[in-house]
């Protein structure tokens, strides 16, 4: 099931994504207005939901626009280098304030503020990063469904939700004489998300996903998600050790090599640009710097 947020004039809501690609309103259906409060509702049991004929509900209004899925509560987790192509890349990049090295021995985990949210096509402001560094990172992203506390890794997948795309747009130069990654990447903007949601169900095993980021049509970056440092359920269980995870929580799960420092000189985003990431079944994720 690929369910969307919209905005249609002063109504908000869910829709669905139908088997052709199309949007359809689930408006009289007796759902929550929203995908976070969807996921407050069912805790992980989707079973009522399912039973919508989507192909039979009416198409969405052509004045709807598409937002990013939901608007967590607390900021997203985010995990740095974890691909090891990109860790290489970026060690060599001389942006690199974590402590160098191929791979990491355990999680970097670090997050990005929920003002920096956006839906697919919205604008990426170009002029919040006063370094013009602005560089672009392609990512699954696990939305947690299930409260947990040390969760083991067996039972990980068991709190997913589902699996959503995200843009970790980052201000490089920040990164780099801040040290840190917070204020690099969490600016207002720099998270496109979306366009939809697919449900755990529907994605038996998140490794056989693959990711493709384009700028202006030409591909940067392509890989599998198998090719993670530490997998999903490594993710859920390490983040759970020490912070609870809520239902609605996100997870940010790395990003591959081909991003704008590993070019010589570094290519960063400019006005006009366009970059798309791409994870069947979830969609195209598309945003326009301006």
């Amino acid at each position: 099931m690929r369910l969307i947020s919209f905005r249609d004039g002063d109504r908000e809501g869910i829709g669905f994504v139908d088997s052709r690609g199309g949007y359809r309103d689930a408006a009289g259906l007796r759902l929550p207005t929203t995908i976070a409060e969807l996921i407050d509702s069912c805790r992980n049991d989707l079973s009522a939901v399912r039973k919508i004929d989507v192909e039979g509900l009416p198409s969405l209004p052509e004045t709807a626009r598409i937002m990013a899925p939901l608007l967590p509560r607390r900021n997203i987790f985010c995990v740095g280098k974890n691909y090891r192509a990109h860790a290489k890349e970026f060690g060599r990049s001389g942006f690199d304030s974590s402590g160098g090295g191929d791979a990491p021995d355990a999680p970097i985990i670090f997050s990005k503020a929920t003002t920096s949210v956006a839906g697919p096509h919205e604008p990426i402001p170009h002029a919040n990063d006063p370094f013009d560094t602005l560089d672009y990172e392609g990512e699954l992203a696990v939305i947690i469904g299930r409260e947990g506390r040390r969760i083991d890794r067996a039972a990980a997948l068991q709190h997913v939700f589902g699996y959503t795309i995200i843009n970790d747009l980052t201000s490089r130069g920040a990164q780099k004489i801040h040290k840190q990654w917070l204020l690099a990447k969490g600016i207002d903007g720099f998270c496109p998300m979306g366009p939809s949601v697919v449900t755990a169900d529907e994605i038996e095993d998140p490794a056989d996903l693959r990711i493709v980021t384009t700028v202006n049509g030409q591909v940067r970056q392509d890989a599998k998600v198998a090719d993670l440092i530490f997998d999903v359920p490594h993710l859920i269980a390490t983040i759970s050790n020490y912070i609870s995870l809520l239902p609605g929580d996100i997870i940010a799960t790395g990003t591959p090599e081909g991003v704008g420092i590993g070019f010589t000189p570094p290519k960063f985003l400019q006005p006009g640009d366009v970059v798309a990431v791409s994870i069947p079944p979830i969609g195209v994720l598309k945003n326009t710097v301006v």
